[in-house]
């Protein structure tokens, strides 16, 4: 899955203006959201050019794709992926402007497909490969800590109680003793 991402990102990447017609209706309505959401840090550093926009897809399709074939950070790659088909998707596949019945379900073919990608994607991006994930280990962390805690609260309670039940005994025993020292007054 991941060859198909890096080919198409080295592709726009080197050469985005086939794309730029394309993209240009989504990224006038995206970069304008994307500025108003993201942090100033963010939102001044992404590109006004649809042409670089192009670029930048391209480039995180690259990244992103080399994570998830390398498997180092497989699940943030797979993520990333998923973040860069949706406006991917959007510009080159708008099957219902279509005009032609014939290029409107190619166009719709090619969507669905994109969506069977993403499907795939969302998948691989929370497979924990059978390793308990970090929400899993969170509550059951959560809830080992409470039963050792309750565990440890009556281990305390049954040993104060042996305590108070010794030290009842050595005053008993030395309440005794001192009473037999005591020299008889009759």
């Amino acid at each position: 899955m991941s060859a198909l991402f890096i080919t198409s990102g080295v592709k726009a990447i080197r050469k985005p203006e086939p794309l730029v017609p394309g993209a240009q209706p989504v990224a006038d309505r995206l970069v304008p959201l994307a500025k108003k959401v993201a942090p100033p840090q963010i939102g001044d550093r992404i590109p006004e050019s649809t042409k670089n926009l192009v670029r930048l897809n391209g480039a995180l399709q690259v990244v992103g794709g080399l994570m998830l074939a390398s498997g180092s950070g497989r699940r943030a790659g797979a993520g990333l992926l998923a973040s860069t088909l949706v406006p991917t998707t959007l510009a080159e596949h708008r099957f219902w402007e279509a005009k032609d019945p014939v290029e409107r379900a190619e166009q719709q073919t090619h969507f669905m497909k994109n969506l069977g990608l993403l499907g795939g994607l969302l998948l691989a991006a929370v497979d924990t490969e059978g390793k308990p994930g970090l929400a899993w280990r969170a509550s059951h962390g959560t809830r080992a800590a409470k039963r050792e805690v309750g565990r440890s609260a009556k281990a305390a309670k049954r040993e104060t109680r042996r305590a108070v039940k010794a030290a009842k005994r050595e005053a008993t025993v030395a309440a005794r003793m001192a009473k037999a020292e005591l020299p008889f007054t009759d």
